[in-house]
């Protein structure tokens, strides 16, 4: 019976503490979809009843490989790396203006005015951070050719708290040499500091993306040149982002934030290459 069938379901996922997935293609099998944490319905001889109550409807059997293996498994990686990189993106904006009010006794000061903080959320970072959504660690070819990947996501090593913790170690280790590097090459302003942070801090977040994508896609490209290019526009415009125009067009300049970023994204570059090479990912090995 319809309810038995739920029941089933839910002493599934109770005993075994996995999420389950019910797929069905009538009307008695809407109770049991609506059980399941993922419920999958079937557009068959018996009505859309099963399709119109599950998470997602398929026309055949046969599209469910394709749903869990290919469509599933982007799913999951690209949410686990996403919603990651969200949380880095805030955690290194704070970990710069604490490590600013411990230096300057901590005065009730912001570091960086209204926009840059408004702009640093939105339109200098938005754009190559959500383009990840695009990214494909293997092609569906080997995806659907090879099964076995899909038991290496059931593991949950891509979002753990292994992976959350590794992304604050990042960012404190990121917004600390940003923070620390500028005040040591601190001369005359304060203005200056801001100026030589936040655009090491842009570049850094802009890097961070750039090393993360395992297939380049058009979009992609383009939404790291277009932030580049916005960001550059906006720097020349001083009621914007209160910069001194002959200092951001000076060498003093360009070398200090080029130092800064490289010395806050190379080491993080070279330790996940190096753990790559010794210790490579499943799917790698089939590229």
């Amino acid at each position: 019976s319809p309810t038995q069938k739920a029941e089933v379901v839910k002493l599934i996922g109770v005993t075994t503490k996995k999420r389950t997935c019910a797929v069905g293609d009538g009307g008695n099998d809407v109770s049991m979809i609506q059980a399941a944490h993922v419920g999958v319905g079937l557009e068959g001889k018996e009505g859309k009843q099963a399709s119109l109550a599950a998470d997602f409807s398929i026309t055949q059997f046969s599209f469910l490989a394709r749903l869990i293996l290919w469509h599933g498994r982007n799913s999951y990686k690209r949410s686990a790396r996403l919603s990651q990189f969200v949380i880095h993106r805030g955690l290194i904006i704070s970990f710069i203006q604490a490590v600013f009010s411990a230096i300057f006794f901590f005065a009730a000061i912001s570091i960086y005015n209204g926009f840059l903080l408004v702009g640093y959320a939105t339109i200098y970072t938005m754009a190559p951070v959500f383009s990840l959504v695009l990214d494909e660690d293997v092609s569906e070819h080997i995806a659907m050719r090879y099964p076995e990947l899909y038991h290496e996501l059931q593991k949950g090593r891509a979002l753990s708290y292994k992976t959350f913790f590794v992304w604050v170690l990042k960012s404190v280790y990121q917004g600390g040499a940003i923070m620390l590097l500028a005040i040591a090459l601190f001369e005359s302003s304060l203005n200056n500091v801001v100026a030589i942070t936040f655009t090491s801090l842009v570049l850094c977040e802009l890097l961070n993306v750039a090393f993360e994508i395992n297939t380049w896609h058009r979009y992609m490209v383009a939404a790291e040149i277009c932030t580049v290019v916005i960001y550059v526009a906006s720097m020349m415009v001083p009621g914007i982002t209160s910069f001194e125009i002959s200092f951001i067009l000076s060498l003093d300049f360009i070398w200090k934030v080029l130092v800064i970023t490289a010395v806050s994204c190379l080491p993080l570059y070279l330790g996940g290459y190096i753990k790559r090479k010794l210790d490579p990912p499943s799917y790698t090995k089939l590229q």
